[in-house]
This record gives structure tokens, sequence and C-alpha cells, in this order.
């Protein structure tokens, strides 16, 4: 438990320190049209970073599935429905990891009142999968990011995405 911690300490520095260049993007823009680049690139900087990731870790893999890679990039776009400021992103992470039925009631119901940015991070997944779909990626790509925060069962790339989301 304190090596994770101490994993997630050293990705939220290099996050928040270390900013996005332009070499990091080379060779991405033909994985996603037009309309899917907009929504990568209208995701905060942090998603675009652990997007990024995410992704290499599959390419690291010897992953070379599009839909997949695609979905490695877009699976936390559904976050920029709600910009969370550092405490209450750090209170999300730490509530679903340390009291998840705390987080269970907090996040869930209505986005209204001081609930709406738990719930609207809850939901991330869905909205994510909604706006991949509006940019015109694949259903499988959609499926994907709409599913990546659920257990992934027997299906292969839900497992890949979901393994190189958590060690990234």
């Amino acid at each position: 438990m304190i090596a994770r911690a101490a994993y997630r300490v050293r990705q939220f520095l290099h996050t928040v320190l270390a900013p996005l260049r332009r070499a990091e993007l080379e060779g991405l823009e033909p994985l996603l049209p037009a309309a899917q680049w907009a929504l990568f690139r209208r995701m905060p900087l942090a998603d675009q970073r652990h997007g990024l990731a995410v992704y290499r870790a599959l390419r690291a893999r010897g992953v070379q599935q599009p839909d997949l890679l695609a979905a490695a990039l877009l699976h936390d776009a559904g976050k920029g429905a709600v910009r969370l400021r550092l405490p209450l992103r750090v209170a999300a992470v730490l509530l679903k990891r340390i009291a998840p039925r705390l987080w269970e009631r907090v996040s869930s119901g209505p986005p209204r009142g001081w609930r709406r940015p738990f719930v609207l991070y809850r939901r991330h997944a869905a909205i994510g999968a909604q706006w991949a779909a509006e940019a015109g990626c694949s259903a499988l790509t959609v499926r994907l990011i709409g599913e990546h925060e659920e257990p992934p069962g027997s299906d292969v790339l839900l497992s890949l995405l979901r393994q190189a989301d958590e060690d990234s």
C-alpha cells in the first residue's frame, strides 16, 4: 500500500510539473481523426498526459489494435465534464480507494449541490463514451471507454486497458 501511495505521489508530481511537449504527441494524429483529436486536446492536461501514459504502456506490450489504442488516449475524456480542483480530485481518488461505501454515497444520485463534482467524476466513463461516439469513434472504442471502470471479466481488450490504466 505504501509503495502504491508513493507511486501515486510521483505520478501526481510528474503530471503537475511536466508540460506536455509537441514531440510527445507526434504520430498520434493519424490514430485519431480530427474530431477525436479535438476531444483529446480538450481534455485537461493531466488527463492528456495520463492517456498518453496508458497508450505508451499498451504499445510497450506490443498492442497495435487501433480501437484499443484510441480508447487508451480518450478513456478519461469524460473527466472534462467536471473540472475537479486538485483537492476534490484527491478526495475522490482517496474515497474511492479507502472508503468505497462512503464514495458510493457521495457520488450517487442527481449531480446537484456539493455532490455534483463527485457524481460527474464517477460517471466520467459514460460521459466520455458519449463524447467519443459523438466524435466518431468506433463502437469498440466507445464500449472500451464506457466500461473501463468496470470489472473486465473475460474481455481481453478491456483487461489490457484496465491494467495499463492502473499501471500508468
